[in-house]
């Protein structure tokens, strides 16, 4: 078999470059996520990826390696191993190939039958402005070199398909019996014996595509750039352009998501004619080089056909591969923003308003994630990672606009995006990165037709200007919150808390709009522990009774003690906003009912004075507590942060065991942290109660074995509010309000038909003074 022999790789230097890189990637800003791998890495040949950043031609080796413990070849421009003997040297020991190499192909088409795993970069260069769709919508590239469209390259595609055909050659001569013809291989493959090239002809050929999307994209300084600049000196463009964008990716925080898509089994399928004449030209293939030597331009007749067969299906080949590569894009933000802008543009929108580009936005995300084909950044599937996009107020949305307006890409006026006329301007190879990322960011999406057809059916669609619609998107969110946080606090690690849990009451949080609604809507707050299934049934007497009502879920609660473990204050105060907000698309006027920890919330939300509020019903609302040992709460929780600190653990007390009125519903263990919370919480309400001004009903049981009832006196002493009325119930029980003990409920939903205009039920004014005298109260 005639191959050129080429240095062997130096396993010891390869293994030495993982480890130092592992070291290294513990200290950049780089965080590298690996998706869909399971079986790829170990069963894959042939791995393809596109190129946009000069840190992809080290990763996948890192990756395969660490999952593996292969070794990869991988080929590299030709100057690099010009110069210096000793760099030469070391990009020989850690796999690279130049590719001006002699017999490049059959060399690599060799090394896979020995083993080893090859990466190509079929773009042969980096596309710095990701355009690889022209305007009919097929594959093509810019080449720099060439200065010219041209499609991917197809060498990856012809060593897979000479693979395989050479698989076959060596089963036929197997089956021959031809010994000494398979011994003359096994000698010029350098393999121990033909019982392992036997082995690695039965392997099935396999092409692994796969995508790698950074995400941000950055243009502004980095401590490269910088010092780079310290030197003095005219720096060229091309280095500039390199050093801050690179640069950024190194050493800012950047997410690096390296997806594998489905692998190719190269189709080696002919017509009988095809085969006969395969047949032919196999008699007399005795190398690879046999294969790879067949011309079009062939002085044979049949080299030349075979030529022509050989030459098709690799366009087939390098064409399925191209699609997958680029199909597998990770979508970010930045991707359907900048869609969106470039889509607006192209319909002559040149400047929209911030509230309707925002819902746009959101649309799209929402869009988005029906579309199953679309591999979204975890930052657009978690819905706590993008919460407030649809107000335009989420930090990566910022990060993003800030990038836009430096580079003078967007103009923003006080009630207006401005789009300027730089984002349709052409820039140069080694410009766009710096001048347009926008268009960097749409160019990559370009393939996804998925994606792209996210935002075209959110700027068609009237929903945009529906609060209803917008609403039932902001509660999809919420359940697809509540949904990711129980799997991802089901773990292993979680399971010793878990596995002990009593909570069997559905979870979720809970919308509920009658037809013909009342003008009062309802948000239920559930108490500490708890979740939405506290006040379910509730919340049902309340919607058959006409009232929209929403029963929020406060974040941490409902999944895992750990959930709570890893949540504040502010956390749950924002659920109540948002059920706030999703409920005032469905009445005019808005009444919080919260027990408990969700009285002290609601009061906390009612002191912010929001629009449209008109009252609040807080039940055994927390103030002083019966139990005296809560005085240490932050103590422990700052030993158990001082502990998991100083020995990595998780602290001396994390959890304390609960035994609840309610063990189907709350949670069986309390973190500590979510009881500092709590107090930090009841701390922050009583500040802000003088700022309550709406009606407040407050609701307390006389015996209350969990809440000192003076906290009732206590909440409306300080409350500004001059509609206040206060009901003492009669009972030891703490849930006075889901046991509907002493007929509370009965008392809420007076309350609320009091604040409608439209029942003939006293008036506010008309209501008796509140009395304080005797265990039972009411007003």
């Amino acid at each position: 078999m005639d191959i050129r022999p080429a240095p062997e790789i130096n396993e010891t230097t390869y293994e030495w470059c993982v480890r130092a890189f592992s070291l290294l990637h513990d200290q950049l800003g780089i965080n590298v996520k690996v998706h869909g791998a399971d079986g790829k890495l170990e069963d894959g040949q042939i791995f393809l990826f596109n190129h946009f950043a000069r840190l992809e031609t080290v990763i996948p080796q890192y990756i395969i390696h660490e999952a593996t413990g292969g070794f990869c070849r991988c080929v590299a421009a030709g100057e690099l191993f010009e110069g210096s003997d000793s760099f030469a040297k070391f990009l020989w020991d850690v796999g690279a190939v130049p590719t001006d190499y002699p017999g490049l192909l059959s060399f690599l088409t060799a090394e896979i039958l020995r083993g080893r795993k090859v990466i190509v970069f079929p773009e042969g260069g980096m596309i710095k402005d990701r355009q690889v769709v022209d305007n009919k919508g097929d594959f093509e590239i810019f080449s720099p070199g060439d200065k010219a469209q041209r499609k991917l390259h197809k060498g990856a595609a012809a060593i897979a398909l000479t693979l395989e055909i050479f698989k076959k050659r060596i089963l036929m001569v197997h089956e021959a019996d031809d010994a000494p013809r398979l011994q003359r291989w096994v000698e010029a493959l350098g393999l121990d014996s033909v019982e392992t090239l036997i082995a690695a002809a039965r392997q099935r050929t396999l092409v692994v595509p796969g995508n790698i999307t950074f995400y941000p994209i950055r243009n502004d300084e980095n401590i490269l750039s910088k010092g780079a600049a310290l030197f003095g000196g005219e720096i060229a463009r091309a280095a500039q352009e390199e050093l801050l964008i690179e640069g950024n990716i190194l050493f800012k925080s950047t997410d690096m998501d390296v997806r594998f898509g489905r692998p190719i089994a190269p189709g080696v399928s002919w017509n009988w004619w095809e085969r006969v004449v395969l047949e032919r030209v196999f008699q007399r293939i005795d190398s690879l080089h046999d294969l790879f030597a067949l011309k079009p331009d062939s002085g044979r007749w049949i080299d030349r056909m075979v030529s022509m067969v050989l030459g098709r299906q690799t366009r087939l080949l390098r064409d399925e591969y191209t699609r997958e590569i680029y199909f597998n894009v990770t979508v970010n933000l930045c991707h359907l923003a900048s869609r969106l802008i470039l889509t607006l543009l192209e319909r002559g929108t040149t400047e929209i308003g911030h509230e309707p580009f925002h819902t746009l936005l959101y649309l799209s995300v929402k869009n988005a994630q029906r579309e199953p084909s679309i591999h979204l950044h975890r930052s657009l599937v978690i819905p706590e990672r993008y919460d407030g996009i649809h107000k335009g107020v989420w930090k990566r949305f910022q990060q993003f606009l800030d990038m836009a307006i430096k580079s003078e890409l967007i103009e923003i006026t006080p009630d207006k995006y401005r789009f300027l006329p730089k984002l349709q301007q052409e820039h140069g190879f080694h410009e766009v990165r710096l001048e347009n990322t926008v268009s960097v960011y749409a160019n990559e999406i370009a393939p996804v037709e998925a994606a792209c057809r996210a935002v075209e059916q959110a700027i068609q669609s009237n929903s945009a200007a529906e609060k209803t619609n917008l609403a039932r998107l902001l509660f999809d969110d919420e359940i697809r919150a509540f949904r990711w946080c129980r799997g991802n606090y089901s773990k292993p690690r979680h399971a010793h808390i878990n596995d002990q849990e009593t909570a069997t009451k559905n979870p979720e949080p809970y919308l509920m709009v009658p037809e013909n609604a009342r003008e009062i809507g309802v948000v239920l707050v559930h108490g500490f522990l708890a979740s939405p299934a506290e006040l379910r049934s509730y919340g049902e007497k309340l919607a058959a009774l006409g009232y929209p009502v929403i029963g929020v879920r406060l974040r941490g609660h409902g999944t895992s003690p750990w959930d709570l473990r890893d949540r504040n204050w502010k956390e749950w105060l924002g659920s109540a906003r948002r059920g706030f907000e999703i409920i005032s698309a469905f009445a005019d006027h808005i009444c919080v009912v919260g027990f408990s920890t969700g009285g002290a919330l609601a009061l906390r939300l009612a002191a912010e004075q929001p629009e449209n509020l008109a009252g609040v019903v807080a039940v055994s609302v927390p103030v002083k507590f019966r139990n005296r040992n809560l005085i240490f709460v932050s103590v422990i929780h700052g030993i158990n942060k001082l502990t998991k600190w100083v020995t990595s653990l998780e602290g001396l007390m994390p959890f304390r065991s609960n035994e609840s009125e309610h063990p189907d519903i709350n949670y069986r263990h309390i973190p500590m942290r979510g009881l500092f919370e709590l107090h930090r919480l009841v701390d922050d309400m009583k500040q802000r109660l003088s700022d309550v001004a709406c009606p407040v009903a407050v609701i307390q049981g006389t015996e209350d074995q969990i809440i000192d009832p003076k906290s009732a006196e206590i909440v409306l002493d300080k409350i500004a509010s001059t509609d206040t009325s206060l009901h003492m119930i009669p009972s030891k029980r703490h849930g006075i309000l889901s046991e509907d003990i002493g007929g509370t409920q009965e008392l809420v939903t007076s309350f609320l038909m009091s604040l409608s205009p439209e029942e003939e039920d006293p008036s506010a004014a008309e209501r008796p003074e509140m009395e304080r005298t005797g265990e039972s109260v009411c007003g």
